[in-house]
């Protein structure tokens, strides 16, 4: 067992203004199984690079162990996958790697084969079952599970369960409830680590978050009283004053002195009422600053004249002499919110593409309804360039309702103004989501939205759909947002 210890962190990157992390300060045990959360652009991915040391930071990071980072990237793919991992890690044996990559349900043959020739799913278990024979390492893996089917995100969880040292940045809730120990996020405000699994920590915060709204709640009034009765007791005080100059009474003077005691006793009172509004007003702002709010989205779909919206018939779909999938048949009805479910290759994709139009070599039949206007969010977030005032041109958006919807989605407006290009995986994909909730359309298709896009995110998203019932036909490999959100699941 060792700790990393990390004292008064401070850094920002060349040439910004905004601090991305400021005095921070915790630590953690390098024998835990660590989840990492937060918003997108909050730090995950530069912590991760602090800890290899690609930056250089104000503060301390003390550690005596090895770090190594996942995704490994791979330059040589034509090369053989066993050259690859013995380039990786030396020390290994043969036996050493078959063993992992049986607790990875991963046949041994594909180490004698080209690396390229692997499936995602495969290269991904692969890398990462030859960073963890390297037994003194703490491994930083970063978002293992995108583009990853559901079978395979399990597989991946069992395998990271049975092990330890390693920090798991994830936005899958499922996922990381089933191989982590604590879990460290990055808030608003702080860095805090806890122990337990992402469902607990989420209870946790929830609870603490309503906690500090209903104090929020009381100390308003309570500010709200305070006023009040300080602007009664001045007023008060005023009158009693004035009164000293007052017409006598039955031929006698007003006792000056007795009035301008009670007048001084109304002011102190008054004054005890200002200071406990002021006491009360610095506890209210201490409040709430660390608290996510998931601002409440919007959707206007389009309703289509009839009830069926689309139809596949005994679909197959190939590319060149392999079929992608056979016999797919399905309805996607008004209201209706569709999931496509299966392992990777199985033509989920195929299947979106063909409603869209594209010329897709297949056979039966694929029936759009006449007129039907859809909405489209792609895997692919590549092509995206330039600012976000050109691509709303482009695309007919209301500029002010896609920036609106963007800081909704927790979009800083320090990035407006950059290149789309340069924005974060999980900021490009909050884009193509941000276009499709400005378009109006009879039928939503989004293939994998969730990539890369947190956890508070993928909430409000659940949300949005259950509040406003979109037609919507989509590929989501998240187990806890397919359950949450699907009316009709397709297994392909």
């Amino acid at each position: 067992m060792a700790m990393i210890d990390v004292v008064d962190l401070s850094f920002s990157y060349e040439g910004s203004f905004e601090e991305v992390f400021k005095n921070v300060s915790f630590r953690i045990d390098t024998d835990w199984k660590l989840g990492f959360v937060g918003r997108n652009g909050r730090g995950k991915t530069t912590f991760l690079n602090l800890l290899l040391g690609k930056y250089k930071y104000q503060g301390r990071i003390s550690s005596s162990t090895e770090f190594a980072y996942f995704p490994y990237e791979v330059k040589e793919k034509d090369r053989m996958t066993l050259e690859l991992l013995e380039e990786m890690n030396p020390q290994f044996e043969e036996w050493q790697i078959f063993r992992e990559l049986n607790l990875l349900s991963v046949d041994a043959e594909v180490l004698y084969r080209p690396f390229y020739t692997l499936s995602y799913g495969e290269q991904e278990k692969v890398l990462l079952a030859a960073l963890f024979l390297g037994e003194t390492r703490f491994l930083l893996i970063d978002e293992p599970t995108n583009h990853l089917d559901v079978e395979a995100r399990r597989q991946i969880a069992q395998y990271l369960n049975k092990k330890k040292g390693f920090i798991l940045v994830s936005h899958d809730r499922n996922f990381l409830d089933s191989c982590v120990d604590h879990i460290l996020s990055i808030n608003k405000m702080n860095i805090e680590v806890q122990k337990g699994n992402f469902s607990s920590w989420y209870a946790n915060k929830e609870a603490k978050d309503q906690l500090e709204a209903a104090q929020n709640q009381k100390l308003e009034s309570e500010v709200k009283r305070l006023k009040q009765a300080a602007k009664q007791s001045s007023g008060w005080s005023d009158q009693v004053e004035k009164s000293k100059k007052g017409q006598r009474v039955a031929g006698l003077r007003p006792d000056r002195g007795h009035i301008g005691h009670k007048a001084a006793k109304m002011m102190k009172r008054a004054k005890v009422l200002e200071n406990r509004q002021h006491q009360a007003i610095e506890e209210k702002a201490k409040l709430l600053k660390n608290i996510d709010t998931m601002d409440v989205l919007k959707l206007f779909p389009l309703s289509y004249h009839a009830d069926k919206l689309a139809e596949f018939k005994d679909v197959s779909v190939y590319y060149g002499e392999k079929k992608a999938c056979s016999n797919i048949s399905f309805e996607i009805r008004q209201g209706e919110r569709v999931c496509l479910r299966g392992k990777n290759g199985c033509g989920k994709s195929s299947i979106l593409k063909l409603l869209l139009g594209e010329e897709l070599a297949f056979e039966g039949n694929v029936h759009a309804g006449l007129g039907l206007k859809i909405s489209y969010i792609s895997q692919d977030t590549s092509y995206l360039k330039g600012n976000l005032r050109d691509m709303a041109r482009e695309y007919g958006l209301e500029e002010s309702l896609f920036k609106a919807v963007l800081r909704k989605l927790e979009l800083n407006r320090e990035q407006f103004e950059k290149d789309v290009s340069l924005y974060s995986a999980g900021q490009k994909k909050k884009v193509l989501l941000a276009k499709s909730l400005c378009e109006q359309a009879h039928l939503y298709v989004w293939d994998e939205p969730l990539n890369y896009i947190d956890v508070l995110s993928r909430v409000q998203i659940e949300d949005l759909l259950l509040k406003c019932c979109p037609t919507l036909l989509f590929v989501e490999h998240d187990a806890a947002f397919q359950k949450n959100v699907a009316t009709k699941v397709i297994e392909m």
